[in-house]
């Protein structure tokens, strides 16, 4: 699985140029039509073939990045995979009681976290020591609130809520909880 933050590099490279490039068509159309007797205005093959490639570029743009999203192709085949471990998780009362004190998984492993609020509505977040997120979900009390995940390096990651469940919400976080290993290894 590709590492969300490789994705998020490169989409952002993508629809930056993108938008730029429509920013200079839009630019330069409104400068040739607001020019003054100048003779020269925007020939409307030109500015629509203009128009037409933007939008062939743009529709091209979308379906290369479409599964380039590291976790689509498992949320497609959901029903095919069976999970390598699943970690069911309770919230309740702005805190997460988790199976063990650390949930440790293998590298490569396809991980069910199976989250169950019985209270409010919460966030269930992953995020990496740097604090960027590697995913998460809502979850909502009286419904199913799965995730599968497939961990594709090592790390250590904490868990965090990504709801606003009331002032005390802010605390919900558990500090290195999850840890991804070599196959075998232990931390």
């Amino acid at each position: 699985m590709v590492d969300s933050t490789m994705v998020l590099t490169g989409q952002t490279i993508a629809y930056t140029v993108y938008c730029l490039v429509i920013i200079l068509l839009v630019a330069w159309f409104s400068w040739k039509v607001t020019g003054k007797g100048s003779g020269s205005a925007v020939k409307p093959a030109l500015f629509y073939t203009f128009v037409g490639l933007l939008t062939v570029l743009g529709v091209s743009l979308h379906i290369v990045t479409y599964n380039t999203i590291p976790w689509a192709e498992m949320d497609l085949n959901r029903s095919d995979i069976k999970p390598d471990k699943t970690f069911c998780i309770t919230v309740k009362n702005h805190e997460f009681i988790l199976p063990e004190q650390k949930l440790v998984i293998n590298v490569n492993d396809k991980v069910l976290f199976d989250v169950r609020s019985e209270d409010l509505t919460y966030g269930f977040g992953l995020f990496r020591s740097d604090n960027s997120m590697l995913f998460q979900m809502q979850v909502v009390p009286g419904h199913k609130n799965d995730l599968l995940w497939q961990f594709n390096r090592e790390g250590v990651y904490s868990i965090r809520s990504t709801e606003y469940s009331g002032p005390r919400g802010i605390r919900m976080v558990i500090k290195d909880a999850v840890h991804v290993v070599a196959n075998g290894t232990t931390n």
